[in-house]
């Protein structure tokens, strides 16, 4: 080839680099009938005002084209923790489990057409908590670490938060007529249920005696009083978790362990408050109870005093799985002409990822991609937008060179190509073998504790001191699938912490398309509401609408309460 037909490429070449370089990753473009909302710029983080973050969610929705859809009905699910190595190792996990290598497999929401990234910090924290991450998601803007369903204040400020309650979409479709339900594996007053229905600035105020008595004298009300109320419309139609102990009064007997009572020092039983706000409806805590009452108009399930049992420990004749549950409330919640939005919460991932245990997060991950899979058999995608996501992440970490199939929760064995020996344990620098999974920090750190003595760590293992390792243990013996083994740990706590990185948002359904980019967190609130007609004229219709119909003035609870 003659020398200047490749010398003209080259030039070519050089001239366009600076400016390929120099330019921002192209993105999808949004929507031609997208309506386009003015955020005003800002210094960060002292711009940020609730307003700001309410417009900033509302104009990155609508520019997604999330107005173009029309959902009657919304499922969001919630995995509690549930990092990005999570599911990819939980996919490997459920994948060995039918059979396979395990990389090929997907979990349920894996399947969903759309995808996006979600930057999950708190406005005062880079890592964040679930009382704040699940309040951006529940009300449309970002506030501090512990905050349930209000705007950014102090923390143990029960005077500063009553002027800062803010309007979740629970409360808007109660109010907009259409039934609302939450489903967590966790106590219901715990933060991720808790941020759908109530306002506290600190999440710890689960049940009055959990709450300082200045909190009381100024006038807020704890966590599990307020799941129980109605202020804007019925209240939710279906209520199913854990945590008796916060609804029930001091001195009152569990009815599944008889040497533990309920909490509360006020002596209200609020099951029977619960049951006096909903004629017809039926309590329950156990499964054959939750069956027996199928034709119930409403259903409070308390299943556990505590939080529920993860699902390698539960006595399923007793305890409802998560999909069970799910199913559940689908089927009652679809027989309401107006629609209907749900809250499912996987809640137990984050718990034993603070364990450092992951098999527990990875079996829980996997219970949860059991829900979704029920939740988009029963639904249409032609009328039911289903969103998963997670609040946070966790320090879990997916590392080495394990050849492929290696089994998830095993130590690392060569891949082919690898210095090792295929098939033969890699080795660490000291000649040990190590695991796939590890924890950057928490309570598998292997120095002694005041549990137990150094070496790898069992589940539960939770220490209020720690000594320095001295060395790494030989696993060479050990049965790190064992679902007890808790994985090494770095840095030692008492228990594992989350992490700071972005989060998956997968999406199915009207409206999902607009579930694409890097997003804040706070904007699943807004592709929500914009893609829901009843959601959005509820809100035109208090009039915090722009001209084009978008929602994007910071709606007061006080314009969505009922009359009566």
């Amino acid at each position: 080839m003659p020398r200047h037909t490749r010398a003209l490429p080259l030039a070519l070449l050089s001239a366009l680099l600076p400016a390929a370089c120099a330019s921002t990753p192209p993105t999808a473009p949004a929507p031609a009938s997208a309506p386009r909302v003015q955020v005003p710029a800002i210094a960060h983080p002292d711009g940020e005002t609730p307003q700001w973050w309410y417009r900033n969610g509302a104009a990155a929705a609508a520019a997604n084209g999330a107005m173009s859809g029309k959902a009657k009905n919304v499922i969001l699910f919630l995995g509690d923790g549930m990092s990005l190595t999570t599911v990819a190792a939980a996919r490997i996990l459920e994948g060995q489990r039918k059979g396979g290598p395990g990389e090929e497999n997907l979990l349920s929401w894996e399947r969903f057409p759309h995808t996006a990234f979600s930057k999950t910090y708190n406005v005062d924290a880079q890592t964040p908590d679930s009382a704040g991450t699940m309040t951006a998601i529940t009300t449309g803007v970002k506030t501090h670490m512990g905050a349930i369903g209000v705007s950014a204040g102090k923390r143990n400020d029960c005077a500063d938060s009553l002027g800062k309650q803010r309007l979740t979409w629970l409360h808007l479709a109660d109010a907009a007529g259409m039934a609302t339900g939450i489903v967590s594996t966790a106590r219901l007053t715990h933060a991720t249920p808790a941020a759908t229905w109530a306002h506290a600035p600190d999440r710890n105020w689960e049940n009055d005696a959990a709450m300082p008595a200045e909190a009381h004298a100024q006038g807020c009300i704890d966590i599990a009083r307020q799941m129980v109320s109605t202020p804007y419309g019925p209240g939710p139609k279906v209520m199913l978790g854990g945590g008796r102990s916060q609804f029930l009064p001091a001195g009152t007997p569990d009815p599944e362990y008889p040497d533990k009572t309920g909490l509360r020092r006020d002596g209200r039983d609020l099951v029977a408050e619960w049951k006096a706000a909903h004629p017809g409806g039926v309590y329950v805590w156990n499964r054959q109870q939750l069956q027996a009452a199928a034709d119930a108009p409403a259903v409070l399930g308390l299943f556990e005093h505590d939080h529920m049992q993860f699902e390698h420990e539960k006595d399923r004749a007793a305890e409802p799985t998560l999909a069970e549950l799910t199913a559940e409330a689908i089927r009652r919640l679809s027989r309401e002409p107006g629609g209907f939005v749900l809250m499912v919460e996987g809640a137990r991932i984050d718990h034993a990822n603070h364990n450092g245990n992951a098999f527990r997060a990875l079996d829980e991950t996997v219970a949860l991609s059991e829900a979704v899979r029920v939740a988009a058999e029963m639904t249409s995608p032609e009328d039911t937008l289903i969103l998963v996501t997670a609040d946070h992440s966790h320090s879990l970490n997916f590392v080495g060179y394990p050849a492929r199939g290696n089994p998830i929760l095993d130590k690392v064995r060569d891949a082919p190509g690898e210095d090792g020996k295929p098939g033969a344990y890699a080795l660490d620098n000291t000649g040990l073998p190590y695991t796939t999974l590890s924890y950057a920090n928490g309570p598998g750190h292997t120095g002694a504790s005041n549990r137990q003595p150094a070496g790898p760590k069992t589940y539960p293992h939770n220490p209020s001191s720690s000594q320095p390792a001295q060395g790494r243990p030989d696993l060479t013996q050990v049965d790190t699938t064992h679902p007890d083994y808790m994985q090494e740990a770095l840095v030692p706590l008492k228990s594992e912490s989350h992490g700071g990185e972005d989060v998956g948002i997968w999406a199915r359904g009207p409206g999902s398309e607009a579930v694409r980019g890097t997003l804040e967190q706070n904007t699943i609130f807004h592709l929500i509401v914009q893609a829901t007609p009843k959601l959005r004229e509820r809100l035109c219709a208090a009039g915090t609408c722009d001209a084009n119909g978008v929602p994007v003035e910071l709606p007061q609870p006080e314009q969505f309460r009922r009359k009566d």
